[in-house]
């Protein structure tokens, strides 16, 4: 694995709490559509996916090929309280996950992205492909953000 994606990965760290600047608790728990998640609800998703892949990495390198189980994104929100957890305390837990995550990659030799897991619904997946989803899955969420805020009349900076 190159480092430019390990730098991508850690840059990541901050994009959370930039995505909730300026917003107030009421736009933070604004929904623009029926079945929408909230500002909030993404950044505690943000969060709690950022653990799991941390997680699903570390199995990766330090176990031989383990089982990476999939769960549900929506029963999560549902069951976990998204709709009243702090995003700024969730912001600050994601930052430091993704720096001290950064760190461990950078340590790894160039084959350690090799070594693979088994998703429950994906198959087979290397160290190199699980960053690379992760790294792909915020900027997706950061997305979805900057499409409510710009519907708030708050663009994103």
């Amino acid at each position: 694995m190159n480092t430019t994606m390990i730098d991508r990965y850690e840059a990541g760290a901050t994009l959370p709490v930039k995505a909730i600047d300026g917003l107030t608790e009421a736009e933070w728990d604004a929904t623009p559509g029926p079945g929408d998640w909230s500002v909030r609800q993404v950044i505690l998703h943000l969060m709690d996916s950022d653990l799991i892949a941390s997680d699903r990495m570390k199995r990766v390198i330090a176990e031989s090929n383990p089982a990476l189980h999939a769960y549900d994104a929506s029963v999560f929100a549902r069951s976990l309280f998204y709709d009243r957890l702090d995003p700024v305390a969730a912001c600050e837990m994601f930052r430091l996950n993704r720096r001290l995550t950064a760190a461990i990659l950078r340590a790894l030799p160039a084959e350690a992205f090799l070594r693979t897991g088994v998703h429950s619904e994906r198959g087979v997946e290397s160290l190199a492909r699980i960053v690379e989803i992760y790294t792909d899955h915020l900027d997706h969420h950061v997305n979805f953000i900057r499409e409510k805020r710009a519907r708030l009349g708050k663009p994103m900076a």
